[in-house]
């Protein structure tokens, strides 16, 4: 099934603490997919978190097109959902969305954990928003 936004079912399993495998246009590159935190914002885009000097960051200011999939976990009936659409790079916000996925990834009660956000948080982190224009999804 396509459509080109998120349904009420597809942002219940988004806000599940799920990796998604990120996608950025690469040219003659092949596609190489990452697994990324990402949060399922109410206005219906994706977002992520990133350094400004990484790979992805020079891949989308050359093209701005990028998916994502996120697939239930081994041992769930088998669900995925694909997000394709332009991004946009943001400077603001970024550490705010860097503490609340890693609330919902990480237990932040473990001293490790904390001095590991911590190390996200001392550096410069851009915002990095999908805007759906074509959405996937898969139920078994």
């Amino acid at each position: 099934m396509s459509t080109d936004a998120l349904t009420a079912e597809d942002l219940e399993f988004l806000r599940r603490p799920l990796h998604g495998f990120l996608t950025v246009a690469a040219g003659p590159v092949p596609p190489q997919p990452r697994p990324v935190w990402f949060e399922a914002a109410p206005d219906g885009t994706l977002q992520l978190f990133t350094e400004p000097d990484a790979l992805k960051v020079r891949r989308l200011g050359r093209d701005p097109r990028a998916s994502i999939v996120v697939a239930a976990p081994v041992g769930e009936r088998e669900r995925w959902v694909s997000v394709a659409g332009r991004t946009t790079l943001e400077p603001g916000g970024a550490h705010d969305l860097a503490r609340r996925l890693a609330a919902r990834y990480w237990d932040l009660g473990d001293p490790a954990r904390a001095a590991d956000l911590a190390g996200i948080l001392a550096v410069d982190q851009l915002r990095l928003v999908i805007h759906p224009e074509s959405v996937r999804r898969y139920t078994y």
